[in-house]
């Protein structure tokens, strides 16, 4: 297992970091994670190595914590650091911050919380937080021995990571970043700017929920004509330990077999490694798989509100995502909100507000009614 420094911080971190929100559910179907399972899985992580190890307080049904704190008995505590996460839909003042802390703290039976993280934030939900005191809050939990960092992990624009990032004091911070996200969300202009600012960067969703570990036929076609034989997985594991600003790469794994390849491949990797050669691979790699885009949609939103409802650059992100990663659109969580809430193509009426609003001329219409024919099969 290779090692890495935290940045300011100065500690040490395993490269691999096991994530604990996909563990698979238990065989009877009466729990949403096999604790059993779960557990030797956590424990396994360990003993292969790993030094950090990441949940939150909404994963599993709110059983993460709980199992993890299972898991960490029996002197495996002492081998790790821990992350778990506030929700600001949990709280909404002093007292109900102090109690989520509190019970979070009782479900991992620990005294003390490593990195605490408010979760999942963007300008919106930081300027939250700051309303009802939770910077300085973390602060005083700092203080007072009970988390040893203050974080946050993050889903938004890149301008609203500049802006959060520097609002505050932060001890480290978690961002999806892959070889497809190089221009999405914080992207690598917020990597390499928590790194200039000597702030840890710790990686989620690097291969996108699992969309990137199954290459399609046109990218499969690169990674076999390239002379080094590696899995989609080790590539894009590969490609984000190169970069220096990154301290931690998370991976949830569902299986002991994924476990012991995660650990032969991060005894592998290292910053700045890739010669010219592979990392010309990754760019090909990258425009193969946007080369599967069915339309150029960027969503600005120019189009949006719709009068009828319709989440317009929400079905034009999942006709995207289905085509470039060879997915089914069943298992695409936009679409199913999308459909939950009634907002498909189906209510659209063909006014053409859309299209006279689009900066890019899209033939919106025509386009809506051919994504929502194909991801409704």
């Amino acid at each position: 297992m290779k090692y890495r420094t935290m940045g300011k911080l100065g500690i040490e971190a395993s490269a691999f970091g096991l994530g604990c929100m996909r563990f698979n559910g238990a065989a009877s179907g009466d729990s949403t994670i096999d604790e059993q399972k779960a557990i030797s899985l956590i424990r396994r992580a360990i003993d292969g190595g790993v030094t950090y190890i990441d949940t939150a307080y909404v994963y599993l049904g709110k059983t993460s914590e709980t199992v993890l704190g299972k898991a960490l008995r029996d002197g495996y505590r002492d081998k790790v650091t821990i992350a778990t996460k506030m929700p600001s839909s949990a709280v909404h003042d002093r007292a109900s911050m102090e109690a989520l802390l509190a019970e979070e703290l009782g479900k991992l039976q620990t005294d003390q919380i490593d990195f605490y993280l408010m979760h999942g934030i963007n300008r919106e939900k930081w300027e939250y937080f700051k309303s009802i005191g939770a910077p300085e809050f973390f602060d005083e939990m700092k203080k007072a021995g009970k988390i040893r960092y203050k974080c946050f992990s993050f889903h938004g624009p890149y301008e609203d990571f500049e802006y959060i990032l520097q609002d505050s004091d932060w001890d480290m911070v978690q961002i999806q970043y892959n070889f497809m996200d190089v221009d999405h969300q914080a992207g690598t202009k917020g990597l390499e700017l928590a790194g200039r600012l000597g702030i840890p960067v710790v990686i989620m969703e690097g291969l996108l929920g699992g969309r990137l570990s199954k290459a399609p036929d046109n990218v499969q076609a690169l990674y076999d004509a390239f002379p080094v034989k590696r899995s989609p997985v080790e590539w894009a594991f590969r490609w984000l330990c190169n970069h220096p600003e990154v301290s931690v790469v998370l991976s949830g794994c569902n299986e002991a077999e994924q476990i012991d390849e995660n650990l032969r491949i991060f005894d592998t990797v290292g910053a700045g490694i890739m010669p010219e050669e592979e990392l010309k691979l990754m760019d090909d790699v990258r425009a193969a798989y946007l080369s599967r885009t069915k339309i150029g949609c960027t969503g600005c939103k120019y189009c949006m509100p719709c009068p009828n409802g319709v989440n317009i650059p929400g079905i034009f992100t999942a006709w995207n995502n289905v085509s470039l990663y060879n997915t089914d659109p069943a298992q695409d969580f936009g679409l199913r909100q999308i459909k939950e809430k009634g907002m498909g193509a189906d209510k659209c009426i063909q006014c053409g507000a859309c299209e006279a609003a689009c900066p890019q001329h899209l033939p919106i219409i025509e386009s809506l009614q051919q994504a929502w024919t194909e991801l409704n099969g």
